[in-house]
């Protein structure tokens, strides 16, 4: 298995994905009806799919 690093626009949307389940964690932004566990699995899943597929 090669793993590769993500492209930028990848590694950004996983961030700003983990930073609205980190303040949603902290009910600073509680806007959103996922909880902050979901959110936060989704930006890694995102990152980790950015690092296994190659050209993503």
């Amino acid at each position: 298995m090669n793993l590769s690093a993500p492209t930028m626009i990848v590694f950004l949307i996983s961030l700003v994905i983990a930073i609205l389940g980190l303040l949603s964690g902290l009910a600073i932004f509680s806007i959103i009806p996922i909880s902050a566990f979901w959110l936060m699995t989704i930006a890694y899943g995102v990152l980790a799919a950015g690092c296994l597929l190659k050209g993503v």
